[in-house]
Formats: structure tokens, C-alpha cells, sequence
């Protein structure tokens, strides 16, 4: 693994390292590779076209996680060309399960599970502590072209993440 140790997180009063850094604004996204909730590997490529939020956490079965899934999906009501990618290491049993028993329609569970490299490649994976090798909680919005539009690392996973920046940043006013 090369690079730095540069973000701190908060978790359980103590503070740990994540490595890398989040995509810079204005920069081009780095591609992924993710299985989603059929079994299937996919890359940024899967939504061309198409304006995304990743919404990136430790998992789908935390309390802020999943609050965090459920009011992206709400907040994507009527967004037909925005993907909406919840990434963590869950398995995509997991986020099919939470997807069914939330009535989540617009939201895609993606799982990392097969492919290293996402965690350093967005500046997520988490270094020491008892969450180490998982992801920290971030946001990071892409326009159709991939380019970053707007970049969130939550600095207290426990927080949730700023929604309306977010969707902000695509030109879409919420209501929180």
C-alpha cells in the first residue's frame, strides 16, 4: 500500500487514521470496482450518464448508517438520472435485506468485498482501532461526467453526513 495516513476519524471518544484522502473537487473520480446486490461486479461505467452520490460507511447495520441510507433514498424521490451508491463492506445480502425491509427504491447497496482497493483509492480505509480495514463515513457527489463536484469526510462517524450539500452540489434544493 502506498501513500499517507492523512484523515483522523472520531469513534468511541478515541481518534483513528483512514488512508489517503477523499477525490479532490474537480478531479476525476477514480473508477471502482463493487459487487452489487445481484452478485454482480460493477464499475462507475454501470451509470454513465447518470449524476452520483456515494454515500460511503462503515455499515448497514449502525444505526447512523442506515438513517443515512434511508434519507438519501427519500431525498431521490423524482431523480431519474442520479445513482444514488451506498458502499461499504457489507455483504450484498446485507444491503439486499435493509433495501426490502425499508421499501428503499433508489438507492444501489454496493459491497467491496471482492475488490481491494476502494477504500484507499477514496481516501476511506480506516488504519487502526477497532473499525480498522473498514470504511469511515463519507460522502462524495460525481456529476455524469465523474467529475467530483462536492466531498464530505465526517470527521465523527457517529454524525450523519451534511444531505443537503450534497444534493446541493448537483443543483437539487431538499427539504431536511
Amino acid at each position: 500500500m502506498t501513500g499517507t495516513i492523512v484523515a483522523k476519524i472520531l469513534f468511541d471518544n478515541s481518534s483513528y487514521q483512514t488512508f489517503g484522502e477523499l477525490p479532490r473537487v474537480g478531479s476525476h473520480a477514480p473508477d471502482v470496482s463493487l459487487v452489487n446486490t445481484k452478485l454482480q461486479d460493477v464499475s462507475l461505467a454501470h451509470w454513465t450518464g447518470k449524476r452520483k452520490i456515494l454515500n460511503i460507511f462503515v455499515s448497514i447495520d449502525t444505526p447512523v448508517c442506515a438513517e443515512s441510507v434511508r434519507k438519501f433514498d427519500s431525498y431521490a424521490d423524482g431523480e431519474e438520472d442520479l445513482a444514488l451508491l451506498m458502499v461499504s463492506y457489507d455483504l450484498p445480502f446485507a444491503h439486499k435485506r435493509f433495501q426490502k425491509e425499508h421499501g428503499l427504491n433508489n438507492v444501489e447497496g454496493l459491497s467491496a468485498i471482492r475488490h481491494a482497493g476502494f477504500g484507499e483509492n477514496y481516501g476511506v480505509q480506516i488504519m487502526d482501532g477497532p473499525l480498522a480495514g473498514m470504511f469511515s463515513r463519507a460522502v462524495v457527489v460525481l456529476d455524469e461526467n465523474n467529475t467530483v463536484v462536492h466531498r464530505e469526510h465526517i470527521e465523527d462517524i457517529t454524525q450523519e453526513p451534511d444531505y443537503a450539500a450534497a444534493f446541493r452540489a448537483l443543483g437539487i434544493d431538499i427539504d431536511e
